[in-house]
């Protein structure tokens, strides 16, 4: 472990270095002098007490040019108006907020609309966390995820009630969603009391809910239910708890801070932005707009990929930055021009990334997480990602010719951004691209999407997110994925589960002996060591060929060790992907080629005349091919034909896959395997339709 964290101290820049010892020295302290959690105030601070019930009625309407100010109701309509199915889907999401009724992770819970909700309830195990104070509650147990019931304290729920009392036309129904509003974060409050339980057992969750409550309180802020003085007492003075709490408990003291820092700067930002006259608001937003400024830079690449080693979390750090940057505007303040121009390149990234159908590839953890919870969407569904961009930075290039506003921009830019948006003549054309700093790349055309993984591992050199994936591979055509990345399942429910998922085995990539491409300990399912050295040779984008060759070398510490190149060509006249295996070394090895299916769509068959002929026109001697072929999709609607090279033996198994957090269905994995003297190469082509 020690040698492992000198190489992350190698990676990392002296001074954050300096800053994370002297956080780490400062919380030491504090939890000698006291108890972690000794800085939250359970009641409300007295200056909030002192208040008038004007002023409290001013404090949630300040802000006059924020996207949930209910000032900017009417604009928001006009823009969900003109999308088909806009407004149903907000009231659909409404009535199931209305109904206690939640999806979490792919589990259905529902408590009814009078019943209690059980905030510290893990649906799966059926066991509750105990109300203890965090510093002596035991997150990590056997056989519970904390994330279930994170997944409802988060409070996504109070944004779908807001958005249901803003479309809703009806008085009684609007005020039925006021009413819950008030109830359900009078029984958060009364059902967790600060710094105790499982709710206050995570900054980023605290700051996340703090945002969530903070710009569902301005969507109410005309309901009577809701401007009640008590209550409005009672949810302010919640809210500069929390901000308090996040202030005294941010993430900035691990080895590489990662998102969850960027959590807890969002938070400080969206609640002190929003209610300037908060206690400590000023300085919150003064130090949460430096420090967003700061992990903009630290963790997104200079070319708009996510140091996170992980496309989910990507798109997790766009919305997080995303939603700074919105708030942060409509209150009149400033993130400057570089902060913009990165978050304009991480919207370029997920234009490029996404298949036509607007899916993203799954490589590293995906725990689904979201921030704008303004429209469900399938994990995976990134596609809205760039048409927010367009819409935010008024870019034609990231506006696909035809596409139609995004529910998330018509209720975060309201009408103004559906006249940018209709103004936009789309001309956006993703573009093939190699991110070495992150270890992405994306080759694409005639109807392919390839990803690569093949680069250092996430969080400079961590590895928080990443998988043992180098040199694997998520094929998707004509926008459909057909050879994938099983994703992750779980965390910390079921630690052999994570590390099955994380494992060289549940990748599209060569596995040598059965080992590991770097070692994974069930204490350690957040770290990766990279062990691996992967590094890209070449990169070479073309009208007719997209070509990428790279290397690793995970398997050095074998007894015989071997080091593997594998270079890919994607040939769009023949519309053919080869994917070569050279391996050097010495010595016998057992040598096992993997890939995985998002379904049991697949057959073994003899290989045809005409699919070798057609290799044929790509350079590949047709006695080169073995006699079996793997044919990938329905029958009769095949989606492509992977044909295998002497000497692999094809075969099929039984495999899991997990499109999102929490689900899991059975597929199959396609096998090519054999035991042969090294050096060899080796490998398949994919051909497609």
């Amino acid at each position: 472990m020690f040698n492992h964290y000198m190489e992350v101290a190698r990676r990392s820049p002296g001074s954050e270095l300096t800053r994370i010892a002297g956080r780490r020295v400062f919380r030491a302290i504090r939890n000698v002098l006291g108890p972690e959690d000794s800085g939250v105030e359970p009641r409300i601070h007295p200056t909030l007490a002192a208040w008038s019930d004007e002023q409290v009625h001013a404090a949630v309407s300040a802000v006059s040019s924020c996207w949930c100010n209910i000032r900017q109701r009417e604009g928001t309509l006009e823009a969900l108006r003109a999308l088909p199915g806009a407004c149903r889907r907000a009231l659909e999401r409404a009535e199931a907020a209305a109904g206690r009724t939640f999806n979490v992770f792919g589990t259905e819970v529902r408590f009814g609309e009078s019943g209690a909700i059980d905030w510290s309830w893990d649906p799966l195990s059926g066991e509750r966390y105990p109300l203890q104070p965090i510093s002596r509650l035991q997150v990590i147990r056997e056989g519970m995820d904390p994330k279930y019931p994170w997944a409802l304290g988060r409070l996504d729920q109070l944004l779908a009630l807001g958005q249901g009392y803003w479309v809703e036309e009806e008085t009684a129904r609007r005020e039925r969603y006021a009413a819950q509003f008030v109830a359900q974060v009078s029984d958060f409050l009364d059902s967790n009391p600060a710094g105790r339980g499982i709710q206050w057992a995570c900054t980023m969750e605290v700051a996340l809910r703090a945002a969530n409550l903070a710009q569902a309180l301005y969507m109410f802020a005309d309901a009577s239910a809701v401007r009640e003085p008590a209550f409005l007492r009672r949810a302010l003075g919640a809210l500069e708890q929390h901000a308090h709490f996040v202030e005294h408990h941010l993430e900035d003291h691990w080895l590489v801070p990662n998102n969850h820092l960027i959590s807890d700067y969002v938070g400080l930002l969206v609640v002190g932005a929003l209610y300037p006259a908060l206690p400590g608001a000023r300085s919150q937003v003064t130090r949460a707009l430096h420090g967003l400024q700061r992990q903009m830079e630290l963790q997104v690449h200079p070319d708009g990929v996510s140091f996170e080693g992980s496309v989910p979390y990507h798109r997790l750090s766009l919305e997080l930055f995303t939603l700074a940057y919105v708030v942060a505007h409509g209150c009149g303040l400033a993130l400057g021009t570089r902060f913009a121009h990165r978050l304009r390149r991480m919207f370029e990234v997920s234009r490029d990334y996404c298949s036509e159908r607007g899916l993203a590839p799954q490589i590293g953890d995906n725990d689904s997480g979201r921030v704008f919870p303004l429209c469900d969407r399938p994990s995976l569904e990134h596609g809205y990602l760039p048409l927010l961009g367009a819409v935010l930075f008024g870019d034609a290039e990231l506006k696909a010719q035809g596409a139609e506003l995004p529910d998330e921009a018509a209720w975060l830019l309201g009408e103004h951004g559906h006249q940018c948006f209709s103004r936009l003549r789309g001309r956006a054309k993703p573009r093939s691209f190699s991110s070495p700093g992150s270890g992405l790349h994306v080759l694409r055309g005639a109807g392919a999407v390839l990803t690569v993984s093949a680069g250092p591992v996430g969080q400079r050199g961590l590895g928080g997110h990443s998988h043992n994936d180098r040199l694997s591979f998520e094929l998707h055509l004509a926008g459909h994925p057909v050879i994938v990345d099983p994703g992750t399942a779980t965390y910390t429910r079921d630690p052999a589960l994570r590390n099955a998922f994380r494992s060289t085995a549940a990748h599209n990539t060569l596995e040598v002996d059965g080992h590991e491409q770097s070692p994974l300990r069930a204490t350690r399912l957040f770290s990766l060591p990279d062990h691996g050295g992967c590094e890209v040779r070449s990169f070479e984008p073309g009208p007719r060929t997209e070509r990428l060759v790279a290397r690793h070398r995970g398997y050095a510490a074998l007894p015989a060790p071997v080091q593997v190149e594998r270079t890919f060509v994607l040939h769009k006249d023949e519309r053919v992907l080869s994917v070569m295996d050279a391996l050097e070394g010495k010595g016998r090895h057992d040598l096992v080629l993997r890939l995985h299916l998002p379904d049991e769509q697949v057959r073994l068959r003899p290989v045809t005349p005409e699919e070798r002929q057609r290799a044929a026109h790509v350079g590949v001697p047709p006695d080169s091919i073995g006699p079996v072929a793997a044919e990938l999709g329905p029958e009769g609607a095949l989606r492509a034909v992977v044909l295998f090279s002497h000497p692999l033996r094809p075969d099929t198994a039984p495999a899991r896959y997990s499109p999102g957090y929490g689900e899991v269905r059975n597929c199959r994995v396609v096998l090519g395997s054999v035991e042969t003297e090294v050096p060899i190469r080796l490998g398949m082509w994919v051909l497609f339709h």
